[in-house]
């Protein structure tokens, strides 16, 4: 073991006594977090019968990207199963929603030497898949032990997660170093990654451009779009954070557009009473999406606390605002919101996603607005320009088409080392 992964080892078994107490602090807005707990150190039951491949999906938004690749390496390995690993509960239950019961769901354990060891040895996998931005340091280094090639797929590195990785340089160059490849979004993530170590480095593009709208969520988008009203125009501000929906409100608030009707869906869904209490307290009418009814005339705002439809939410608007934007957080994931076709704004905090969104804009999918000031102008200058919209929405479909690929050349990669 390295100098450098022997001090991160040292740094995780200090701060082993306080798990408990965050797992029941999270526990708190997610009780879930509490279940399952023995997973996350590495003991799962009874041990799959065939062979596995193993994809590690974080949370939300990394299980929904790696919908693509799952799809397809069930298609193309029957005789395998496909472990998927999370963290959160709620890309647990994203991972159940999309599959079922047709893939194996289970914790990815902390990353403790002995818990890595149980993991490997329990599961064994033919190969492993780490999504996005996930450097576990000794989890790499067991895999390169154990033989099990391992790759970090639609990988991305902001310049901002750059500086943070390099400030422990030789750790990460290690750790990129023994992955067996890395399958990057863009040239930049690419440079980036190989600044800090990496090897074998490919551009294969961004897997959430290969998500389709399923069809059954476009059917309830237009159930939903029923419910909202036909008539009225509907702006969503979707997979808004914390601090983000007074902003939305605000910008709403200027917004003169007779009949309009906000529907604000946050993007964690802890959060949800809280952003019920914020509009209640705004002297708002509003409903909750769980009420599962038409809504009334007179309701300003439909809070979206469901789990698993946000296709279904980008198909009943006329105008969407994708939230993590406005603040500093990096901003969410467009490509789903131009999939369905739907007018798309973003704020001016875009990192997480530069690649995409500066496309999107260039492309006339995406517009990007400074401020709440400039969102309510946006908004209001959309919803009465009919034509506009149009041409907005032609332009997002065909942003998210033409960006198409990314799954079948991470495939194409994974399955020549498997030969």
């Amino acid at each position: 073991m390295s100098a450098g992964r022997r001090a991160y080892t040292t740094l995780l078994w200090l701060a082993l006594p306080l798990i408990p107490l965050r797992l029941a602090w999270r526990a708190r807005r997610q009780p879930a977090y509490l279940d399952h707990v023995a997973e996350r150190f590495g003991r799962y039951g009874k041990a799959p019968s065939h062979p596995v491949i193993w994809i590690h999906a974080v949370s939300v938004g990394e299980t929904r990207a790696a919908a693509p690749l799952v799809e397809r390496l069930l298609e193309r390995y029957p005789d395998h199963r496909i472990l998927l690993t999370h963290m959160t509960p709620t890309g647990r239950e994203a991972g159940r929603q999309l599959f079922g019961d047709r893939v194996l769901q289970r914790y990815l354990p902390y990353d403790y030497p002995f818990a890595v060891r149980r993991f490997l040895g329990h599961f064994r996998p033919r190969a492993g898949l780490l999504m996005e931005t996930e450097l576990w340091f000794n989890l790499i280094a067991g895999c390169k032990a154990a033989g099990v090639p391992l790759y970090l797929v639609n990988a991305r590195l902001s310049e901002r997660s750059y500086r943070r990785y390099a400030r422990f340089s030789r750790l990460a160059a290690e750790a990129l170093g023994d992955l067996s490849g890395v399958l990057a979004q863009t040239e930049a993530d690419a440079e980036r990654l190989s600044r800090l170590g990496a090897r074998r480095v490919e551009v294969a593009g961004n897997l959430k451009f290969d998500l389709t709208p399923p069809p059954p969520m476009l059917e309830r988008g237009r159930a939903l779009r029923a419910q909202f009203g036909c008539e009225r125009p509907v702006f969503l501000a979707a997979s808004t954070r914390e601090g983000e929906e007074a902003r939305v409100l605000d910008a709403v608030a200027r917004v003169n557009v007779p009949g309009l009707l906000t529907v604000i869906v946050p993007r964690h869904p802890q959060r949800f009473g809280e952003v019920a209490a914020l509009i209640a307290r705004r002297g708002l009418r509003f409903q909750r999406r769980s009420e599962d009814r038409p809504v009334a005339p007179g309701t300003q705002v439909v809070l979206g606390d469901s789990m698993g439809e946000l296709f279904a939410y980008y198909a009943a608007c006329d105008v969407a605002f994708v939230g993590g934007s406005l603040l500093p957080l990096g901003g969410q994931n467009l490509i789903e919101a131009c999939a369905v076709g739907a007018p798309v704004l973003i704020g001016p905090h875009t990192f997480n996603f530069e690649e995409a969104a500066r496309r999107a804009v260039e492309e006339g999918a995406a517009l990007r607005v400074a401020d709440e000031q400039a969102l309510a102008r946006a908004v209001a200058g959309l919803l009465t320009d009919a034509a506009r919209r149009r041409r907005m929405a032609e332009a997002a479909l065909a942003f998210a088409e033409r960006h198409r690929g990314a799954a079948e050349r991470v495939l194409a990669r994974i399955t020549s080392d498997m030969r």
